[in-house]
């Protein structure tokens, strides 16, 4: 490797040498190489078009056949074929006599060239400019993956994100997807009147979730500070101010383990909503994917790893009770104490484990371990425990539960979203029993945030909200099996030293 890199050093001098860069300041490409595809599709086989084109990118492929030569240029669009003939070059370009033998011998595959000339379709039938002259934009000293194989060392391709993305076109779509998401997200929820406020993401007390978040330190005020786990707090404090629809899309941090739904860097949606309830976030929900969907993969209708997907609303809507009774046959309504469900739970097999004391927490507990790999279809899992989620309202007719639901597709949780609580002595409560339950060992359990307490005590109105995982929405509209095939850089550990 070492070697290959000095002679492509040495190529870069031989090019400056010949005014050539080896790094040009800058070309001015007349077209993109898909538009230029479409606009001469019509251009038939072994004719020339004189329209004059100068088109960039990254050289994938070359091959020198005496007086001629083939080189392949990929930009971001895709690539084009470059016809490189020794005469045409001899003309266009008097300065450089040698210019053919230049091109064909001091340029390499993955080196980033410009060139200018006219169209011509090969008798093969392929788009080619046929080259007039050429520019060295930027000499590449390493050498590409191998054009066939690409980069087979999966953490490889996550590590050098970079190359990935040269070499597989599949990459550079799912994170073409990914920024058509993002954006189609934003201008949906923009046009039905949600602004999108920044909120903090250094935080004296992390809320919001449960989980654990990282630590920092600002020197200046001696103040320790974590990273954001949630958006929510700070959007609920907006609207007690005021405003009745905001949103944050935005990275969010846990400090969690890694899997191929887990990173601890992610990024998500929350939206609240005045005035509204879960039942408007989940009629919200199904209509803001359906939309995103539909724009991103041209239908409702999709496949993921082989499983077709319809995510054409409405989407089923069936309480945690109702899917656990299904899969087990236990009825958590009718145990009267969390020992009475934990041995019935044992008596189907089913793990107990010790922070899980109460029945609504073994309820979820039979639900993860029974249900949630094969809601395959889209589902709104809706009214859970109390004792699992502190910040959601009291069902208004069910004691002991909550206005909760979360969205299930392809056996993972997508969305979450309440009907918010707003009683702040309600939440006190919630938030306190959270305390108490960190101090008995639950690291990921909340915080009392008296900030927020004295927000919602100036008066919350009646609020419906929702946040989306948008790394596993996109592991779903690109039929992504892992979160790290989305995230550009997902966290790795350093690589080890050779």
């Amino acid at each position: 490797m070492s070697e290959l890199r000095e002679t492509r050093l040495e190529k870069g001098k031989a090019l400056a040498g010949l005014g050539q860069g080896p790094y040009a300041l800058r070309f001015e490409p007349s077209h993109r190489h898909a538009a230029l595809q479409e606009a001469h599709a019509d251009l038939p086989k072994g004719e020339e078009r004189d329209v004059q084109v100068a088109v960039a990118g990254r050289v994938m492929t070359r091959r020198v056949m005496g007086k001629l030569a083939f080189f392949t240029l990929a930009d971001e669009t895709g690539p084009i074929q470059l016809f490189i003939e020794k005469a045409t070059l001899a003309d266009a370009m008097p300065e450089d006599p040698e210019a053919f033998s230049h091109i064909t011998s001091l340029v390499d595959a993955g080196d980033l060239i410009g060139v200018e000339g006219t169209l011509r379709r090969t008798d093969r039938g392929e788009l080619s400019v046929k080259v007039r002259c050429w520019h060295m934009l930027s000499k590449s000293l390493q050498p590409l993956p191998d054009k066939w194989h690409g980069l087979a060392d999966v953490e490889k391709r996550y590590r050098q994100r970079y190359l990935d993305l040269i070499v597989s076109p599949q990459t550079r779509e799912t994170f073409r997807r990914r920024a058509l998401t993002v954006s189609a997200i934003r201008r949906w929820l923009d046009e039905r009147g949600f602004l999108e406020i920044e909120t903090p993401v250094l935080q004296s007390v992390p809320g919001g979730a449960d989980a654990r978040p990282f630590e920092t330190h600002h020197n200046a005020l001696d103040l320790p500070l974590t990273l954001r786990i949630a958006t929510e707090l700070h959007l609920k404090r907006l609207v007690v101010g005021g405003f009745e629809r905001v949103y944050e899309l935005g990275r969010i941090f846990r400090n969690e383990g890694i899997s191929t739904r887990h990173n601890p860097e992610f990024t998500s949606i929350e939206v609240y909503q005045a005035y509204a309830d879960y039942n408007d976030m989940m009629d919200l929900t199904e209509q803001l994917i359906a939309h995103v969907c539909q724009l991103v993969c041209g239908s409702t209708r999709i496949r993921y790893q082989d499983t077709d997907v319809d995510l054409t609303p409405p989407w089923r809507r069936v309480t945690m009770h109702e899917l656990v009774q299904e899969a087990t046959g236990l009825d958590f309504h009718a145990f009267g104490s969390r020992s009475e469900a934990a041995a019935a739970m044992e008596a189907k097999g089913l793990a107990v484990p010790a922070l899980a004391d109460s029945v609504g927490r073994l309820l979820v507990e039979a639900f993860e371990q029974t249900v949630e790999e094969d809601l395959i279809q889209p589902t709104f899992v809706i009214d859970y425990p109390v004792e699992n989620s502190p910040l959601a309202r009291a069902h208004r007719s069910k004691p002991g539960l909550v206005e909760r639901f979360e969205l299930f597709i392809v056996g993972r949780e997508t969305a979450n979203a309440f009907s918010e609580l707003i009683d702040p002595v309600d939440q006190r409560q919630r938030l306190e029993a959270q305390m108490a339950r960190k101090a008995a060992g639950d690291e990921e359990a909340q915080q009392v945030d008296e900030d927020f307490i004295q927000a919602l005590e100036v008066g919350m109105p009646p609020t419906g909200g929702l946040g989306i995982g948008i790394d596993r929405l996109v592991m779903l509209l690109t039929d992504s099996p892992s979160i790290r095939d989305v995230i550009a850089f997902p966290l790795l550990k350093p690589a080890a030293a050779d």
